[in-house]
């Protein structure tokens, strides 16, 4: 295979670019992808129960596949872009995200490896959101 300057490229060359577009094709950054995300290192993976703080406060469940998800709980599906503020074994502070569909700041506090603290807000589907809740893992998922 040739390059722009007519030279052909080594495979080996061509296969680091196949993986730079593979983990950019994920969402997260090579940052994120690696242990540096310490706090959620711990966290149990199943069905998770956050309780919203503050009136009118809900509570949902989630069935969490990554811990990562619980950075990005307005956003579900797909991992978003996301950049990594502060990271220690028991918290997290993250920027993300996720295109149309918005973005936001999450931050997560370990308690333990079932008990968490979290604060979010951002923009959702064009609508401002922002929460404060405690997460509980309470199982396996169903």
């Amino acid at each position: 295979m040739r390059g722009g300057t007519g030279r052909i490229m080594d495979k080996s060359i061509l296969r680091a670019l196949g993986a730079a577009v593979a983990l950019m094709a994920t969402g997260w950054p090579a940052v994120a992808r690696a242990p540096q995300l310490a706090a959620v290192r711990g966290l149990e993976t199943g069905e998770w129960e956050l309780r919203g703080r503050g009136r009118g406060a809900e509570t949902r469940r989630l069935c969490i596949s990554d811990p990562r998800q619980l950075l990005q709980v307005q956003h579900p599906g797909p991992l978003c872009r996301a950049f990594v503020i502060a990271d220690s074994a028991q918290a997290v502070s993250v920027n993300y995200d996720c295109g149309d569909a918005g973005n936001g700041r999450s931050d997560l506090r370990v308690e333990t490896g079932r008990l968490i603290q979290l604060r979010s807000q951002g923009i959702s589907d064009g609508a401002p959101f922002a929460f404060a809740a405690e997460g509980r893992r309470i199982g396996a998922c169903r």
